[in-house]
């Protein structure tokens, strides 16, 4: 399965697939596109199915260079791969966007 990302409306995309070494080189010119558009985005992780380091890299340079074209891009709706990535990268607080678990993955004492 490949990544693919889709506009939803304006300011508003969403990521679905596959965010890997395999589909990383197709996905950048896309992504750092719609991430230095130059105002505030919106990138949905709700139906990534897989994260890698290379997948994570390139979200990290999504925001880097969202910033440096005077824009900021936030990440929404953290798919359990991503968050399962970003946590075992110790990688949350380095992307500053809110990051919830889903509630039937909890552990409540």
């Amino acid at each position: 399965m490949s990544c693919e990302i889709s506009v939803m409306g304006e300011g508003r995309s969403s990521l679905a697939g596959e965010l890997c070494v395999f589909h990383a080189a197709a996905l950048k010119p896309r992504l750092l596109a719609i991430a230095t558009a130059g105002v505030d985005q919106e990138i949905d992780l709700a139906q990534v199915s897989e994260v890698d380091t290379a997948g994570v890299q390139l979200l990290l340079l999504a925001k880097r260079e969202a910033a440096r074209a005077g824009g900021r891009l936030f990440y929404v709706n953290h798919s359990e791969a991503v968050l399962e990535a970003l946590t075992l990268l110790n990688l949350a607080p380095d992307f500053g966007d809110p990051v919830f678990m889903p509630a039937e993955k909890r552990e409540f004492r």
